[in-house]
């Protein structure tokens, strides 16, 4: 599989568009999939939002009152909505099919660990959620239908305040274009935009994580309470007599200032909390172990015969000699490395597959534990 994204960026390259675009201003590419339709049908999604564990929202908008439900659904409630102006948008859909792995694939130039998820979302004509912000970087790639995106460069975030989702108040659209099957538009994070829905119509939405500074501050606090053991306790064989008990004394807060000053991390500290963190599968992921495993000697054969594909759940990130896979890290040798790095960054080995003893072991581990198709 080639490293190059085989999507159409107009007339940049993607150099380019990381200099002149990302996180700095829009792109519209018309054409961007040539013969892109999409991947599933209206139905299909429907069906996909039954799901227990799939992660959905239907708004509707009806005499200009919008509501928000959360999935799962029930086939019967997409029968209620005949009268409405409504959008059901379905998470992490590339989590179910493998041509939606097969599309994020295409956005290669963008490095795996900025990846979210790939959105999908049906509108029936005049849909949509109303104009709003998102906190990170989007590609909205339009499937079946015609959809009319508005944008906006505003400053002025005051919502809806009746509203149940965080609808924008005083949105004054700057562009406005009809994106048709195979358009996408790419928006940096906090630009404005509002889409509606031409006629019935489909949006394939690639979004990009990008965690606050107060979620990474705290989660590496928790990565240090969990990877940290500080020697020493806390004493004071020179306790003077305090006229106010209560006080707590300049010795004390002297001595405390001290010991946080042994909280000290490394460059590889920080690599490592990153790896884990960014590869942690979100809470309701759950992987389904082989319910009949084969054996580690069936399981070699199994490789040098057909290879071996990520697990469309799994989430897997390279550092310096270390790979991280779903939230746990590991070191490994050169030749590990550099063959788990292909794995990672193409979300496959093809066959035929000769691999050392170190990295059968790992592979045949995260077989068992449902990483692995």
């Amino acid at each position: 599989m080639s490293n190059l994204p085989l999507i159409s960026l107009g007339n940049i390259t993607p150099e380019e568009f990381l200099q002149e675009y990302w996180q700095k201003k829009p792109l519209l590419v018309r054409n961007a999939f040539p013969g892109f339709n999409g991947l599933l049908s209206p139905s299909e999604l429907q069906k996909l939002a039954c799901y227990e564990d799939t992660q959905s929202r239907l708004v509707t908008k009806q005499k200009n009152q919008w509501k928000l439900k959360h999935g799962p659904f029930r086939s019967s409630d997409f029968k209620k909505l005949s009268d409405t102006h409504w959008t059901l948008l379905v998470q992490e859909v590339n989590h179910y099919l493998p041509s939606a792995r097969n599309l994020l694939s295409q956005f290669r130039f963008i490095p795996h660990a900025r990846l979210d998820d790939l959105m999908v979302s049906y509108a029936s004509q005049s849909g949509g959620v109303g104009p709003h912000f998102d906190s990170y970087d989007v590609f909205l790639l339009q499937g079946l239908g015609e959809r009319r995106w508005q944008i906006s460069a505003q400053q002025d975030n005051e919502w809806v305040a009746e509203a149940p989702l965080k609808i924008l108040k005083h949105f004054q659209p700057e562009q406005e274009w009809i994106l048709h099957a195979g358009d996408m538009l790419y928006l940096p994070p906090h630009y404005a935009h509002n889409g509606i829905a031409e006629n019935d119509c489909m949006t394939y939405s690639i979004g990009f994580r990008a965690p606050s500074h107060q979620e990474l501050i705290e989660q590496f606090l928790i990565y240090l309470q969990d990877h940290t053991q500080i020697e020493g306790q806390y004493v004071d064989p020179d306790l003077q007599l305090q006229q106010h008990p209560s006080q707590i004394s300049l010795s004390m807060q002297q001595q405390t200032r001290d010991i946080l000053k042994k909280i000290q991390w490394s460059e590889n500290t920080v690599e490592d909390f990153l790896g884990r963190y960014l590869s942690e599968p979100k809470s309701h992921v759950f992987f389904d172990p082989p319910d009949k495993p084969i054996t580690q000697h069936q399981f070699k054969k199994h490789l040098q015969k057909n290879g071996v594909t990520l697990s469309l759940k799994s989430r897997m990130l390279t550092g310096n000699n270390r790979i991280f896979m779903n939230g746990d890290s590991y070191t490994i040798s050169d030749d590990a490395f550099q063959m788990l790095r292909n794995l990672a960054d193409h979300h496959m080995l093809s066959a035929p597959l000769l691999v050392d003893e170190e990295t059968e072991v790992l592979l045949y581990q995260w077989y068992i534990d449902g990483y692995l198709e």
